[in-house]
C-alpha cells in the first residue's frame, strides 16, 4: 500500500493510508474517536495515558455514560464542556493532580458515582449539591474545605461520602 505524505506548514506530517495516526495521536493524545468506537459510544477510558489535558473532541460525544481520566497528569480543573456529557453516570478522575471542579459538574443530573480522590482540590462547589442520583462520591486524599462538603451534604443527604 501507498502511503501519502503532506507537509503542513511549520513542520507537521500527517501519514494518510489505513491505521494512521491522526494529529491528536501525533502530539501524543490518544485518538479520542477511536477509544470511544473501541467503547461501544458510551464508556471511554483515558486512565493511565499521561494525558496533561483533556481532549477537546470527548466533549463531543453526548453518549457517554462513563468517562475514566483516572492516572493522568490533569491539573486545574475539567474544562466547563464537560456540562455537555448530560447522560455521565460514572465519572473517575482519581490519582491527577487537579486542585478544582467546575461548577458544570452540577449540571450532569444523571450522575451517579464522582470519584476525584488523590487530587490537590482545595474546594468544592456547592453545584454539586444539585447531583440528586449521586449515589458515591470519593474526595479521599485532598485538601477541600469541610465547610464546602457540609454545605453540599445537606443537598445530598443519600450520598455516599468517601472522606478519608
Amino acid at each position: 500500500m501507498k502511503l501519502k505524505l503532506i507537509l503542513l506548514l511549520p513542520l507537521t506530517l500527517l501519514v494518510i493510508g489505513a491505521g494512521c495516526l491522526n494529529k491528536s495521536e501525533e502530539s501524543g493524545f490518544p485518538n479520542p474517536a477511536r477509544i470511544i468506537e473501541n467503547n461501544n459510544l458510551n464508556k471511554v477510558d483515558l486512565s493511565n495515558k499521561n494525558l496533561n489535558r483533556v481532549p477537546m473532541e470527548i466533549f463531543d460525544n453526548t453518549n457517554i455514560t462513563e468517562l475514566d481520566l483516572s492516572g493522568n497528569n490533569l491539573t486545574g480543573a475539567l474544562p466547563a464542556e464537560i456540562r455537555k456529557l448530560r447522560k455521565l453516570k460514572v465519572l473517575n478522575l482519581k490519582n491527577n493532580r487537579m486542585t478544582g471542579l467546575p461548577a458544570e459538574l452540577g449540571q450532569l443530573t444523571d450522575l451517579e458515582i464522582l470519584d476525584v480522590s488523590n487530587n490537590q482540590l482545595t474546594g468544592l462547589p456547592y453545584e454539586l449539591g444539585n447531583l440528586k442520583k449521586l449515589k458515591t462520591m470519593n474526595l479521599s486524599g485532598n485538601n477541600y474545605s469541610r465547610q464546602d462538603l457540609e454545605k453540599i451534604k445537606k443537598e445530598l443527604p443519600l450520598t455516599n461520602f468517601i472522606t478519608d
